[in-house]
């Protein structure tokens, strides 16, 4: 079965940071750290707030990456001409309340289409991959396919909500239709990825789905990171994606 990426977000390294002021923990630091442990790319939601990733945090990674940078944003005026000004390897339009405290679901492509064309439109015309966040929806894919977008990125939070939970009979309906919103998006021309809580426990039925290509991952990695170090904890989930593609 065909690699399936890895992408590290490191927004959380940003929330430490921003908890008490500073410079440390360095969100940059972190990125180059994955990086050398095998991330293939780096993740990083600079919110309108500004609650962790900062410009400044955007401008040192375009600087210092040698990895793609996935560049997380809502679909704003702002963040469409700070994009523009970097043009990143890809930007995930994202959903985004203020007072929420992490994405709540995928993006309403649907009854967005026309807040959405010329944003997209604008960042394919910069050389910028672009991607929509959306649950695993047929409609929502098909949407997602005739406004222009190369890739979907499919919210895997309730199935791990569920995997939590440990009610098994809700994860299986949510891993399903996970699948099967895989498949109908590869049949679309869209390229696949997916992401949003996914754990050592959680992520190695998704990363068998064959149609997924990249998987987002960051919370639980720079949790996991206090313990056994970034390194360690991305070298693992590296192994746990790979065992899951060679069935």
């Amino acid at each position: 079965m065909e690699f399936c990426r890895l992408g590290v977000n490191i927004d959380h390294v940003a929330t430490v940071r921003n908890a008490r002021g500073g410079h440390v923990p360095d969100p940059i630091r972190a990125a180059q750290l994955a990086e050398a442990a095998g991330a293939d790319g780096i993740t990083a939601h600079l919110r309108e707030d500004r609650r962790h990733i900062r410009d400044l945090d955007i401008d040192r990674l375009m600087a210092t990456l040698n990895v793609p940078l996935n560049f997380e944003m809502a679909a704003t005026p702002e963040m469409l001409a700070i994009a523009l000004k970097h043009r990143p390897h890809a930007c995930c339009l994202v959903p985004e309340k203020r007072e929420e405290r992490t994405t709540e679901g995928g993006l309403d492509v649907l009854s967005q289409r026309d807040h959405l064309r010329p944003m997209i439109e604008a960042l394919n015309a910069a050389g910028s991959r672009v991607s929509l966040f959306i649950e695993a929806d047929p409609d929502q894919i098909t949407a997602s396919a005739e406004l222009g977008a190369r890739v979907v990125e499919l919210h895997t939070g309730s199935y791990c909500e569920a995997f939590v939970e440990h009610n098994a009979l809700k994860a299986d309906h949510e891993l399903s239709k996970i699948r099967e919103g895989a498949r109908l998006a590869a049949a679309a021309g869209l390229e696949v990825h997916a992401g949003h809580g996914l754990t050592y426990d959680s992520v190695k039925p998704i990363a068998a789905i064959p149609e997924i290509k990249e998987l987002n991952i960051g919370h639980f990695l720079i949790g996991e990171a206090i313990f056994v170090g970034l390194d360690v904890a991305i070298a693992r989930m590296r192994q746990l994606i790979d065992e899951a593609r060679q069935g």
